[in-house]
């Protein structure tokens, strides 16, 4: 049975084209992608992503779990920051990506991709031997990601929350919309700009309408999944499932940035050995100079033939109207410039290592 968030029928009276994912019914586009695509880069436009999951996590020794699950060092965070990071496996792999939200310096707001809320719950609660309070409040969250340049401006009129000013990866809380205690954080995962909304679901049609009406004189648009992927793809950000996953490295992912070796946390050991091994493979951005789109799974390799690496994720880029993609390959082939090819109908198609993002 597919799960419906607490405005799948608003999407649907607004024309959306519906999609199973993961295990959600969602709305993948309304006007088309590439228009939508657009909107968020040059404009404003509303995701929907209700369908992601929110744990809070309260006590003397929420710190401690926190530190211990995540890659990234949580004492660094302050009352109103956000950071991210992954959740390391025992095996080498990753759990999942997400968000830690300080709330103060005793409760923590986290924030986990759809398809893993209860592979995560499982996996923090199996870490949670000092009595952390812990609580799944998904089914009970709306989230909307209002994104691009003119967010701030579109949004301003609805709450007392100063959006403008507010620094990337921080939030507040306050009232929104004529709602009480909704947080706002200066998220997202466009690289266009804007923050996410979270509210209860009992108010999540009182404040979809309000933004829209709102945003009415910016052109504010409701956007798709189908646009979020694209949006992401140009800023090289990984998505969990296709870029990351339980049998991937987080190092060879390019997460040596949120690893910090400075404390002890799950396979942190292991994880030091192979960064003191060096890595064998690296996932890495291209951009295709030969005509195809790069999908999932396919196969990359050399000017021989000889496969060098796979395809994670790729895409036509609606603002470069070019193919892009992320994929692993061997660190011998991972610096920038160099030629690569992707297997496409049997053809190889001529691609070159680009460093994201692809869209400045």
């Amino acid at each position: 049975m597919l799960k419906n968030t607490a405005l799948s029928e608003t999407h649907i009276a607004l024309g959306a084209k519906m999609v199973p994912f993961a295990g959600f019914n969602m709305p993948v586009q309304y006007t088309g992608i590439n228009d939508e695509h657009e909107t968020v880069r040059t404009g404003v436009g509303v995701f929907d992503v209700s369908h992601m999951g929110e744990f809070i996590l309260k006590g003397e020794k929420a710190l401690d779990l926190l530190q211990k699950i995540s890659s990234n060092d949580v004492s660094k965070l302050y009352d109103g920051k956000v950071q991210y990071a992954y959740i390391p496996n025992e095996t080498g792999g990753v759990v999942d990506d997400f968000l830690t939200y300080r709330i103060d310096d005793k409760t923590y707001f986290l924030v986990v991709n759809a398809s893993n809320i209860e592979k995560d719950w499982n996996w923090i609660s199996k870490y949670n031997t000092d009595g952390v309070e812990m609580k799944n409040i998904s089914d009970q969250t709306s989230l909307f990601a209002v994104q691009g340049p003119k967010a701030a401006d579109a949004l301003q009129s609805l709450t007392d929350i100063e959006l403008a000013p507010m620094e990337y990866y921080t939030f507040a809380k306050g009232t929104f919309a004529g709602v009480d205690n909704v947080l706002v954080s200066a998220t997202g995962y466009t690289g266009a700009g804007g923050f996410e909304i979270y509210v209860a679901n009992e108010d999540a049609q009182k404040v979809w309408d309000a933004i829209f009406e709102a945003g009415k004189a910016y052109g504010i648009k409701p956007i798709g999944l189908g646009a979020r992927d694209t949006l992401r793809l140009e800023m090289g950000f990984c998505l969990y499932g296709n870029d990351i996953d339980d049998n991937t490295s987080p190092l060879e992912a390019g997460l040596g940035w949120v690893t910090k070796f400075t404390k002890d946390f799950v396979n942190s050991a292991a994880l030091k050995a192979e960064k003191d091994a060096g890595l064998k493979k690296k996932l890495v951005g291209f951009e295709m100079i030969d005509r195809g789109i790069p999908r999932h799974d396919y196969e990359i390799v050399d000017v021989e033939g000889n496969v060098i690496g796979r395809v994670t994720s790729g895409t036509q880029s609606p603002t470069l109207k070019k193919s892009v993609g992320l994929g692993y390959v061997d660190t011998a082939f991972a610096k920038d410039g160099t030629d690569i090819f992707i297997h496409i109908r049997n053809q190889k198609v001529k691609a070159k290592v680009t460093k994201p993002p692809f869209v400045k």
